[in-house]
């Protein structure tokens, strides 16, 4: 007599750890991988950079180095203002304070982040709204414009590309980056 086989169970395939995972690919590229020696130890180690909206753009020559550096600025301001960051509590409580206060750093990246909102026509116009998204909350161009869109209306995903790059042009002017033509 014959003992019935157990079937056998498959083990499930561990993902490769040298690369980036199925989950994170969905959000963006990543440039080649470059084998370097870690400063601490020593020992080579691959690095793979990922590749952001601007970068991508700036290497398929949609937009100009100024340009590129004006939404870093900008991306800088944003974050330094603390405008999508979550709210935090403080861990140690002064008795009779309210409400934690803002640091000048904050309230001055803030007025500048508004001033260039400003110069894009408000967080309402076309350029304001793309930059607002795409630049400071780092959205994809294409969830921007199928999602929110200008004024709650999805945009084609190329006039949302066009709107980006004009926004990061009067951002490059705004910050100084690129000189002001004089009517003659």
């Amino acid at each position: 007599m014959a003992g019935k086989r157990k079937p056998k169970v498959a083990k499930p395939k561990l993902d490769d750890l040298a690369k980036p995972s199925k989950w994170r690919l969905q959000h963006g590229g990543f440039s080649e991988p470059i084998r370097e020696a870690d400063p601490e130890t020593g020992s080579p180690v691959q690095h793979r950079r990922a590749v952001d909206t601007l970068g991508l753009m700036l290497a398929n020559g949609n937009i100009t180095p100024q340009m590129h550096e004006a939404g870093c600025i900008f991306r800088t301001l944003f974050r330094s203002a603390a405008i999508d960051s979550m709210s935090t509590s403080q861990l140690i409580r002064l008795p009779g304070s309210t409400a934690d206060r803002l640091s000048n750093r904050q309230l001055e990246a803030r007025r500048r982040v508004l001033a260039a909102l400003d110069a894009l026509g408000g967080h309402d116009s076309p350029a304001g709204s793309c930059v607002w998204f795409v630049v400071g909350l780092e959205m994809s161009v294409r969830e921007w414009a199928a999602r929110r869109g200008w004024s709650g209306r999805p945009v084609p995903q190329p006039i949302a590309g066009g709107m980006l790059v004009a926004g990061l042009g009067i951002l490059a002017m705004h910050f100084g980056l690129t000189p002001r033509l004089q009517a003659a």
